[in-house]
Protein backbone atom coordinates (compact mmCIF):
# COMPACT_ATOMS: atom_id res chain seq x y z
CA UNK A 1 0.00 0.00 0.00
CA UNK A 2 2.93 2.28 -0.66
CA UNK A 3 2.00 5.59 -1.99
CA UNK A 4 -1.51 4.95 -1.35
CA UNK A 5 -3.40 8.22 0.45
CA UNK A 6 -5.34 7.00 3.42
CA UNK A 7 -7.77 9.78 3.93
CA UNK A 8 -9.16 10.30 7.64
CA UNK A 9 -12.42 8.60 7.70
CA UNK A 10 -15.07 9.81 10.11
CA UNK A 11 -18.33 8.43 11.08
CA UNK A 12 -21.25 10.03 12.31
CA UNK A 13 -24.62 8.51 13.19
CA UNK A 14 -27.28 9.58 10.66
CA UNK A 15 -29.84 12.56 12.22
CA UNK A 16 -33.67 11.22 11.84
CA UNK A 17 -35.27 14.11 13.67
CA UNK A 18 -35.78 16.82 11.41
CA UNK A 19 -34.74 20.44 12.83
CA UNK A 20 -38.69 21.24 14.10
CA UNK A 21 -38.21 18.14 16.36
CA UNK A 22 -34.79 19.19 17.84
CA UNK A 23 -36.23 22.85 18.23
CA UNK A 24 -39.00 21.15 20.76
CA UNK A 25 -36.91 19.02 22.32
CA UNK A 26 -34.85 21.88 23.12
CA UNK A 27 -37.04 22.85 25.37
CA UNK A 28 -39.57 20.16 26.16
CA UNK A 29 -36.25 18.33 28.12
CA UNK A 30 -35.69 20.43 30.36
CA UNK A 31 -39.24 21.25 31.25
CA UNK A 32 -40.59 17.18 31.39
CA UNK A 33 -37.42 17.20 33.52
CA UNK A 34 -38.30 19.66 35.67
CA UNK A 35 -41.50 18.51 36.19
CA UNK A 36 -40.44 15.35 36.90
CA UNK A 37 -37.90 16.31 39.43
CA UNK A 38 -40.72 18.93 41.07
CA UNK A 39 -42.79 15.98 42.03
CA UNK A 40 -40.30 13.69 43.06
CA UNK A 41 -39.02 16.60 45.60
CA UNK A 42 -42.40 17.40 47.03
CA UNK A 43 -42.89 13.75 47.28
CA UNK A 44 -39.89 13.25 49.17
CA UNK A 45 -40.56 16.83 51.12
CA UNK A 46 -44.52 15.60 52.35
CA UNK A 47 -42.99 12.29 53.11
CA UNK A 48 -46.51 10.43 52.61
CA UNK A 49 -48.35 12.76 54.37
CA UNK A 50 -51.47 15.32 53.01
CA UNK A 51 -50.81 17.32 49.79
CA UNK A 52 -50.65 20.83 51.16
CA UNK A 53 -50.84 24.01 48.64
CA UNK A 54 -47.26 24.19 50.52
CA UNK A 55 -45.86 21.02 49.13
CA UNK A 56 -47.41 22.02 45.35
CA UNK A 57 -45.55 24.79 45.26
CA UNK A 58 -42.10 24.24 46.94
CA UNK A 59 -42.85 21.30 43.71
CA UNK A 60 -43.21 23.78 41.37
CA UNK A 61 -40.66 25.77 42.74
CA UNK A 62 -38.25 22.77 42.25
CA UNK A 63 -39.49 22.62 38.83
CA UNK A 64 -38.54 25.66 37.91
CA UNK A 65 -35.25 25.69 39.45
CA UNK A 66 -34.16 22.90 38.19
CA UNK A 67 -34.92 23.68 34.40
CA UNK A 68 -33.36 27.16 34.76
CA UNK A 69 -30.27 25.60 35.66
CA UNK A 70 -30.25 22.34 33.44
CA UNK A 71 -30.84 25.53 30.72
CA UNK A 72 -27.98 27.44 32.02
CA UNK A 73 -25.64 24.05 32.10
CA UNK A 74 -26.47 23.49 28.70
CA UNK A 75 -25.79 26.31 27.71
CA UNK A 76 -22.63 27.11 29.50
CA UNK A 77 -21.36 23.28 29.31
CA UNK A 78 -20.62 23.27 25.34
CA UNK A 79 -18.13 26.84 25.75
CA UNK A 80 -15.76 24.77 28.21
CA UNK A 81 -13.13 22.43 27.60
CA UNK A 82 -14.20 18.85 27.76
CA UNK A 83 -12.91 18.75 30.96
CA UNK A 84 -14.71 21.55 32.69
CA UNK A 85 -17.80 20.20 30.20
CA UNK A 86 -17.94 17.04 32.34
CA UNK A 87 -17.19 18.77 35.19
CA UNK A 88 -20.01 20.81 35.13
CA UNK A 89 -22.46 18.05 34.38
CA UNK A 90 -20.95 16.32 36.72
CA UNK A 91 -21.88 18.61 39.99
CA UNK A 92 -25.40 19.55 38.11
CA UNK A 93 -26.20 15.66 38.49
CA UNK A 94 -24.37 15.35 42.32
CA UNK A 95 -26.57 18.49 43.52
CA UNK A 96 -29.61 17.77 41.63
CA UNK A 97 -29.07 14.41 43.57
CA UNK A 98 -27.84 15.39 46.80
CA UNK A 99 -31.07 17.67 47.20
CA UNK A 100 -33.77 15.52 46.35
CA UNK A 101 -31.60 12.71 49.08
CA UNK A 102 -31.66 15.09 51.45
CA UNK A 103 -35.25 15.87 51.60
CA UNK A 104 -35.45 12.04 52.43
CA UNK A 105 -34.88 13.03 55.96
CA UNK A 106 -31.39 11.65 55.54
CA UNK A 107 -27.90 13.94 57.36
CA UNK A 108 -26.02 16.07 55.52
CA UNK A 109 -23.58 13.73 55.91
CA UNK A 110 -24.81 10.84 54.37
CA UNK A 111 -26.50 13.17 51.81
CA UNK A 112 -23.35 14.44 50.95
CA UNK A 113 -21.94 11.10 50.16
CA UNK A 114 -24.62 9.61 48.02
CA UNK A 115 -24.16 12.71 45.70
CA UNK A 116 -20.59 12.24 45.91
CA UNK A 117 -21.09 8.75 44.79
CA UNK A 118 -23.38 9.92 41.90
CA UNK A 119 -21.39 12.65 40.87
CA UNK A 120 -18.46 10.02 40.01
CA UNK A 121 -20.28 7.92 37.65
CA UNK A 122 -21.58 10.85 35.77
CA UNK A 123 -17.55 12.19 36.19
CA UNK A 124 -16.95 9.11 34.84
CA UNK A 125 -19.60 8.68 31.86
CA UNK A 126 -19.35 12.40 30.98
CA UNK A 127 -15.99 12.69 30.41
CA UNK A 128 -15.51 9.61 28.58
CA UNK A 129 -18.16 11.26 26.27
CA UNK A 130 -16.29 14.02 26.04
CA UNK A 131 -12.87 12.96 25.82
CA UNK A 132 -13.87 10.69 22.19
CA UNK A 133 -16.30 12.85 20.83
CA UNK A 134 -14.19 16.13 21.44
CA UNK A 135 -10.63 17.86 20.86
CA UNK A 136 -8.94 19.26 23.71
CA UNK A 137 -10.35 22.55 23.09
CA UNK A 138 -13.63 21.04 23.38
CA UNK A 139 -14.49 21.40 19.59
CA UNK A 140 -16.84 18.56 18.30
CA UNK A 141 -14.87 15.54 16.38
CA UNK A 142 -16.50 14.82 13.74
Amino acid sequence: MAGSTWAARTHRAPDVFDARTHAVAKWAVPVVGGLIYGYWAAANARDAGPITGWNVLFGFVCAIVFAAAYIGVRMLAPVLRRELHALVWTAFAGIAFGFLYSLTGASVLRSTFMALGVSVFVLAGSFYHYYTHEDAAGHPVN
